[in-house]
């Protein structure tokens, strides 16, 4: 199917980040200015886990039911303006919610072209490893291509790229095709357009780390929406009148989010990321053009999620004088209560947090926080033996034992791990609202990934007089996960020339280390993206095996970036303000 280019601009925008972000989203992006296409991402790792869990039950689940109830009130209003829906809301059943939609449709009255896109499910087509649940390949935005151009209204899918929402619409309105390589560049821009709007409120203040310096009120942040020219440059930009800002600043935030080298991998197109250029068009108008596109790898990426056994945790508050013998002695009554016991946890992991200060004026500030995480493949290993051992130091245990809850029941885990599958083993299809069935053939050309050497420097500051304050005095940073990974982006203030001057010879692999202990002995690879004044770091094998494991106290890393922030540095006195 084809349809003809059109010159004029498409505004695409997000109603959603994850699944239980803003209910009212829909609604307020609907009503609050002019769109052609709303996009909604309700998926990620933790997710596919959850539905996965969901369809264990009841095989007619698996999708995400939030967005039935956003459309209860949304799909009239989407159709009396003429914006098309394209959600990945479908997650492991994207059939079942696209007849429930149908259904919803012909209940409150609105017709409605319902259509969806399948094949991503790959649980059957590889040899994925012991227990695991779900498995599911990212497939681009063909499939969401064919839908609307065959007229669909709704366009529900599984697991496709967070991007393919937006380079799916973008290619059906301006006719692009990943077979041309004359387009890659304009896919590579529109996916650069939906790594900025997949996080919804991120792109306009949310999470941003220079919030308070750059006067964000971010209260109540709107979401974003992207003007789309037909060569791929955009417009990042939200609604008059709503909350947050979009700057350059907090595009570049996003940009950073939990991506890694220079080459932004997908099933239709790798978009360069060092050829992006940012530039604040006027108030809350942020430019993004100059996206390259490469052809993209043979190989899609397959999510896995498996149940990785149970877990339990106990915090035990340590108050006033003395903690590091306190948490010596409960170390050593539980540990002494596991040998006891029948069984031992496999995993026995503490951590202790010193929050307390000295004489201090409030109880809460006199603290510090000593936290046991256990794991087991058996449940009642790590349940009423880790709580009944617990509970029994009450009164035989440190001076002013408590915890911060009662030990519980252990609860089960997750594991989420990547592979690749060759895409020409994935099915791609859509099925469009006449009930049609069109396979989408993966990408002719492609091309392996590969590093970009890192760029010529710039020449450092000269020496001068410095003083110790905290990194976050002249950088913003925003971090996350990908697997069991973690990545911490780090950008000049204000892409300050000087500023970036100094962090890029400053914030090597072994200065990260050394300011963030917990990366130390794991693998770092640092990423030069000039072209925002920005530095790009991956941490392998950070987050163990992944979100649903939680293995850390903080297990996406999304406050990673803001400890770095937190570390001294001697920063050049002429860059503090």
């Amino acid at each position: 199917m084809s349809a003809p280019v059109q010159a004029e601009t498409l505004r695409v925008g997000n109603c959603s980040g994850f699944y239980g972000d803003r209910f009212s989203a829909m609604e307020e992006m609907l009503t609050g200015g002019p769109l052609d296409v709303l996009t909604g991402d309700y998926l990620a790792e933790l997710t596919m886990l959850i539905l996965g869990r969901d369809r264990l039950k009841d095989p007619a689940r698996g999708y995400a039911r939030t967005f039935l109830r956003q459309l209860e009130t949304s799909l009239g209003l989407a159709r009396d303006r003429g914006v098309a829906l394209v959600v990945n809301a479908g997650g492991l059943n994207p059939a079942g919610l696209a007849e429930a939609v149908r259904e919803l449709s012909e209940r409150v009255g609105v017709p409605a072209r319902v259509a969806h896109v399948e094949g991503d499910d790959v649980l059957g087509r590889g040899a994925w490893g012991e227990g695991v649940l779900t498995a599911n390949a990212y497939l681009g935005g063909g499939g969401i291509t064919a839908c609307l151009r065959a007229g669909a209204d709704v366009v529900v899918t599984g697991r496709v790229t967070d991007a393919a929402l937006v380079t799916g619409a973008a290619a059906a309105h301006f006719g692009w095709s990943p077979d041309d390589p004359a387009g890659r560049d304009a896919l590579a821009g529109a996916v650069v357009a939906g790594h900025v709007l997949e996080c919804g409120a991120q792109a306009t203040g949310g999470n941003y780390a220079l919030f308070v310096r750059d006067g964000v009120d971010v209260r109540r942040p709107g979401f974003p929406l992207a003007e789309i020219a037909a060569d791929g440059s955009c417009v990042v930009t939200k609604h008059p009148g709503t909350g947050g800002a979009v700057t350059v600043g907090t595009v570049t935030a996003q940009l950073l989010y939990e991506t890694g080298g220079a080459r932004y991998p997908g099933p239709d197109v790798t978009a360069r990321l060092d050829t992006v250029r940012l530039a604040q068009e006027g108030p809350d108008r942020v430019r993004i053009e100059g996206t390259r596109g490469e052809a993209p790898p043979p190989e899609l990426k397959v999510g896995c999620t498996r149940l990785g056994g149970w877990r339990n945790e106990v915090v035990f508050v340590l108050t006033g004088l003395d903690i590091d013998a306190k948490a010596d002695l409960l170390r050593q009554q539980m540990e002494d209560a596991f040998e006891r016991a029948e069984r031992r946890p496999r995993e026995v992991r503490w951590d202790l947090a010193r929050t307390g200060r000295s004489d201090a004026d409030v109880q809460e500030e006199a603290g510090a926080l000593l936290r046991m995480v256990v794991r087991d493949a058996d449940q009642e290993t790590v349940g009423r033996t880790v709580s009944g051992a617990a509970v029994e130091l009450a009164l035989a245990s440190i001076p002013g034992f408590h915890v911060t809850a009662p030990p519980a029941k252990g609860a089960p885990y997750g594991v989420f791990e990547a592979h690749r599958l060759d895409a020409a083993e994935v099915p791609h299809t859509a099925v469009l609202p006449d009930g049609a069935r069109i396979d989408v053939l993966p990408v002719k050309e492609t091309r392996r990934l590969a590093e970009v050497p890192e760029p010529a420097l710039p020449e450092p500051l000269p020496p001068g007089r410095t003083r110790r304050a905290p990194l976050g005095e002249v950088a913003g940073a925003r971090s996350g996960d990908k697997g069991g990974s973690a990545n911490v982006g780090v950008w000049a203030r204000d892409g300050d020339e000087d500023v970036w001057r100094w962090l890029v010879h400053e914030l090597t692999v072994d200065r990260l280390r050394l300011l963030l202990p917990e990366t130390a002995g794991l693998p770092v690879t640092r990423h030069v993206l000039p072209g925002l004044r920005a530095l790009n770091f991956v941490v392998e094998g950070l987050l163990g095996e992944g979100v649903a494991a939680q293995a850390r106290f903080d297990p996406q890393a999304k406050a990673l970036g803001e400890w770095l922030r937190s570390r001294h540095a001697d920063i050049p006195e002429g860059l503090l303000l």
